[in-house]
């Protein structure tokens, strides 16, 4: 949901497809800025006989603002090869993988990694960066940790980058969600059109046992601060970048009738984007998400009355009929709404030192605070929860987004902007019920855990 399958046209193109970007000062080296890209959403860890992979013809970027204009003043750009190592077998391997350049490994992608600075010059950062393979299973990768460990790389400047499987660490009720707005704790209050009520229950976590793509990379702050400055002030005016992840492919595709990827050729042209959680998935209608996806944030203004005037917050109280009364009241254009997702929240609203206001160009950005610590003790529910090292201060992997973005849309955040403004009291019982508890992280880049053996999943569905 934070942008799985969020679009028509994405939705058929997986490899395209940004599910979730994070970004976050690095809590074990905090003079380093961590961002994580992941990439087709959904994968069965069992899905062989072809393995998940990056697409070799798309061109995957994360891009940073620092001088709040909307546009990308740094960009790193990650382009994918893949080969067949054994051209006689149809298998992803035909033994162990013990490590990298293991010759049982079939099937071998590799990357290349560019920094782009404001004014368009190139730095090619790394070349030929061997991702890690797929986990399968005990027999063909016994050690996965070690492969995936190996394939941590320096760039040089105290820069490291990753790119390959990792374990899905977002979590979300999917299947409640959108059966027409279902929050499985209080269902019991749903209107339910006159069907039977349906009862309270624990949520269900739709991504659970499932797997990710991720590009990761670990950067000194100066390489993304205003002028290459790491800031001090948090509440100064440059403390803040606005980070967003595209893919993109060339303009025109030409098939030769036998078999191979044909020629494609003209430039890339932007298929997919992510900026903020839940952003095209939630605020954006139906007929316009692709166009979303194919636009720049700094044309966001034309999406800022999704923002302004959410559908899902005026059906809350048609859903939960009687539980939303105050914001069913509230007419007013959200101005919370619109500080939290498209400018940034000036310092003062929620205490004098704390800010992610990037200017007031509205465009859909992930903001971060390049000026405030990582906290000691994080709350999954961020500034919601008293802790501004957290969403939307960047995102963290262990921020609950859907649980912090249903409390906005439902008005929590509404006294921020407007003291006359009481929220229901519905607003505590508001969450699709699922956490992060029970997932596996590292303590240390690229933070995401081992992926899902194919093997494993498919013996522990056999005894469910």
């Amino acid at each position: 949901m934070s942008s799985h399958r969020e679009a028509p046209d994405i939705s058929k193109d997986p490899v395209a497809d940004s599910t979730d970007l994070y970004a976050f000062i690095s809590p074990d080296n905090p003079d380093t800025v961590t961002i994580i890209a992941n990439y087709i959403p959904l994968q069965s860890p069992d899905g062989g006989p072809n393995f998940f992979e990056f697409g070799d013809d798309v061109l995957y970027e994360i891009k940073i603002d620092n001088n709040g204009d909307g546009s990308e003043d740094v960009t790193y750009q990650f382009n994918f090869r893949s080969e067949n190592q054994i051209p006689t077998t149809f298998l992803y391997n035909d033994g162990p993988i013990t490590s990298l350049e293991s010759t049982s490994w079939n099937r071998r992608q590799f990357y290349t990694v560019t920094r782009v600075d404001s004014a368009g010059r190139s730095d090619v950062l790394a070349r030929n960066v061997p991702c890690p393979p797929c986990n399968i299973g005990p027999l063909s990768t016994p050690n996965y940790a070690s492969l995936a460990g190996a394939a941590v790389r320096s760039l040089g400047g105290g820069r490291q980058v990753f790119a390959g499987q990792r374990a899905e660490a977002f979590f979300v009720d999917l299947g409640a969600i959108f059966e027409l707005g279902v929050l499985r704790p209080i269902a019991e209050l749903h209107a339910t059109f006159g069907l039977p009520a349906l009862a309270a229950m624990p949520g269900v976590n739709s991504t659970a046992a499932m797997n990710v793509h991720s590009i990761a990379i670990q950067v000194p702050i100066t390489d993304v601060a205003y002028r290459g400055t790491a800031p001090t002030n948090s509440a100064a005016a440059r403390s803040c970048v606005g980070i967003w992840t595209t893919a993109s492919r060339r303009k025109a595709r030409v098939l030769n009738g036998n078999g191979d990827e044909g020629v494609q050729t003209g430039p890339y042209v932007q298929v997919s984007r992510l900026g903020n959680p839940l952003f095209n998935e939630v605020l954006v209608p139906l007929s316009q998400k692709d166009k979303w996806n194919a636009s720049d944030p700094k044309n966001d203004k034309d999406y800022v009355a999704g923002v302004a005037h959410p559908e899902l917050s005026s059906l809350l109280n048609v859903l939960y009929p009687g539980a939303f009364t105050s914001l069913a009241a509230y007419t007013k254009a959200r101005a919370d709404l619109e500080a939290i997702l498209l400018t940034g929240i000036p310092a003062g609203v929620v205490s004098p030192t704390f800010s992610t206001f990037t200017g007031t160009t509205a465009a859909d950005m992930l903001r971060l605070n390049l000026a405030i610590a990582p906290s000691s003790s994080p709350n999954p529910l961020g500034v919601v929860g008293g802790d501004v090292a957290g969403f939307p201060n960047g995102r963290r992997v262990t921020d609950d987004v859907v649980t912090i973005e249903l409390r906005a849309l439902a008005g929590a955040t509404i006294p921020l902007v407007d003291k006359t403004f009481t929220p229901d009291a519905a607003i505590a019982d508001v969450s699709d019920g699922v956490s992060g508890a029970g997932l596996t992280l590292l303590s240390s880049f690229p933070y995401l855990g081992t992926p899902y053996s194919g093997y494993s999943v498919s013996a522990a569905k056999a005894t469910t």
